[in-house]
């Protein structure tokens, strides 16, 4: 059975509220190109051209974007001011529309480097399938497709395919990959943590001796954080936060229906909205009453 995506109006419009913050930022047709430099073995990769843009005019973007939307404007960037929140209720396609939205971004300004962080194995698991499912939608309407792979400690191989190829990439991993301790950058291997957590920031003999987040960190990717108030938590020194930074990202989207923290929001389809939209099914409540004994 073949899947039918349609195109949906408010799809659209959070994938042009996050392409308009970066108005002014020249395309290029290809990314920037950078030596791997780390280990025995050496290649020419592909990573995102670097923000032209300052802090003051993404600033004023974010601004007109807001008093668009009708959200209430940043007087300065929030946070580092690399990171942008959009608020999707559950149901209404929030996965399709950041794929549409990297899609987006690589055809008006050419970045082709992208990791969604993901809360858990399951979670993960579903937003490689619905890549699978909408390859063919959206190779039809772009003309071109995403080489997407989900992060396996035991396959690196495929980082070195994310990194070396100019073409639009995707890397999915979840949370319990990166975040039980640096222990390699403490030297600490003997503390608590999964072996499998802590490959990433190790070097590796069958990876050239490198260590994968260095070659990851070389394309300053694209991050996009899928419920980021499970993959975040509370605590704004745990070790996922850390773990995040060391991909040196471009900048992070967050997607949402329920943050904990919100910064520089774009786009707001809250659960009213939805409801007004006919976006998602009502739930009707039925008292029960007693009649006689």
């Amino acid at each position: 059975m073949k899947i039918r995506y349609k195109h949906q109006r408010f799809q659209a419009e959070a994938t042009k509220c996050v392409s308009d913050v970066f108005q002014g930022q020249p395309k290029h047709d290809g990314s920037r190109t950078f030596l791997n430099k780390f280990g025995a073995l050496s290649f020419d990769g592909f990573g995102n051209l670097p923000l032209v843009l300052d802090n003051e005019s993404i600033c004023e973007n974010v601004r007109g974007i807001q008093m668009a939307e009708g959200l209430k404007p940043v007087e300065h960037l929030e946070g580092d001011g690399r990171t942008f929140t959009i608020e999707m209720e559950t149901g209404t396609g929030k996965t399709y529309t950041y794929i549409k939205t990297m899609y987006e971004l690589n055809k008006l300004y050419g970045w082709s480097k992208f990791i969604i962080v993901v809360p858990s194995i399951a979670i993960r698991e579903g937003v490689s399938k619905s890549f699978e499912t909408m390859q063919e939608h959206f190779a039809n309407e772009y003309g071109k497709r995403i080489q997407f792979f989900v992060y396996n400690s035991k396959q690196l191989s495929k980082i070195d395919g994310f990194a070396g190829d100019s073409g639009l990439h995707v890397m999915i991993i979840n949370t319990q990959a990166f975040n039980s301790s640096m222990n390699e950058d403490k030297n600490q291997e003997g503390r608590s943590g999964d072996a499998a957590a802590r490959i990433i920031f190790s070097k590796r003999d069958e990876f050239g001796s490198r260590r994968p987040i260095d070659i990851l960190a070389q394309t300053n990717p694209i991050m996009i954080i899928d419920e980021p108030q499970s993959v975040l938590g509370a605590n704004k020194a745990n070790a996922t936060r850390k773990g995040i930074a060391k991909f040196h990202p471009l900048f992070t989207l967050l997607y949402s229906a329920t943050h904990r923290e919100i910064f520089n929001q774009v786009y707001r389809l809250d659960a009213i909205d939805a409801y007004n939209k006919k976006l998602v099914k009502k739930i009707e409540v039925r008292s029960v009453h007693q009649v006689g004994s």
